[in-house]
């Protein structure tokens, strides 16, 4: 595998971490336990943040792999790893390239970090290759709306300065086509929108889950 790129968005970061208590309040966190709920095994969580799910995590976890590229984030996330009450370990990779052996983890989980990798169909490809044949993703994503005006108004977001000043985020991808693409079963999807803040744009989430084929 190749070395893990370096990524940094210092801003980004920082406002992230701030709004993440507001955010759970308005409803982020109930979407984590929904999100986690029943989840078991050895688990790889990519773009694990400042680490908030990892106290929804279940005692049937019996490890979680979480991976944060971002060097202000991952301090963070380290610390809430002590807090757990499941055994996880806190890694620098890229969702792009996972330092994980072929089918070695029972489940996946990707949470608010699909909209924001480099390479979305590369990021699949890994939790396809490490996650064992049958295996679960959990996901919860926002995701290219359905309503053909706010689409349009994503789509040209995104192909402005939009990725660049929120970190790398897009509006407008469609996540469950590239998930299906990718060698998944998307199962028990549930949409709706959901915004943290009246100057957060509107988004439509996608929280599920998928089966590795």
């Amino acid at each position: 595998m190749s070395a893990a790129p370096t990524v940094s968005h210092p801003l980004c970061a920082r406002l992230y971490a701030k709004q993440a208590n507001g955010a759970e309040a308005k409803g982020l966190a109930e979407q984590r336990r929904s999100m986690l709920d029943g989840i078991a095994g050895s688990v790889v969580e990519i773009g694990a943040g400042n680490g908030l799910n990892f106290g929804h995590y279940p005692p049937a976890v019996t490890v979680v792999h979480a991976f944060e590229p971002d060097p202000y984030l991952r301090p963070l996330a380290i610390e809430a790893s002590t807090e757990a009450t499941v055994s996880i370990s806190v890694g620098d990779a890229a969702a792009e390239d996972l330092p994980l052996a072929d089918t070695s983890v029972d489940a996946a989980v990707a949470s608010l970090v699909l909209c924001s990798v480099s390479d979305i169909d590369q990021a699949i490809a890994e939790l396809h290759r490490v996650l064992r044949p049958g295996g679960e993703l959990r996901f919860n994503e926002h995701v290219v709306s359905d309503t053909p005006v706010w689409r349009v108004l994503q789509r040209a977001a995104d192909a402005t300065l939009w990725p660049t000043v929120s970190g790398g985020c897009h509006l407008g991808r469609d996540t469950r086509a590239a998930l299906e693409r990718g060698g998944f079963e998307t199962l028990q999807v549930r949409r709706f929108g959901f915004r943290v803040s009246a100057l957060d744009p509107p988004k439509s989430h996608l929280l599920g889950i998928a089966r590795r084929v």
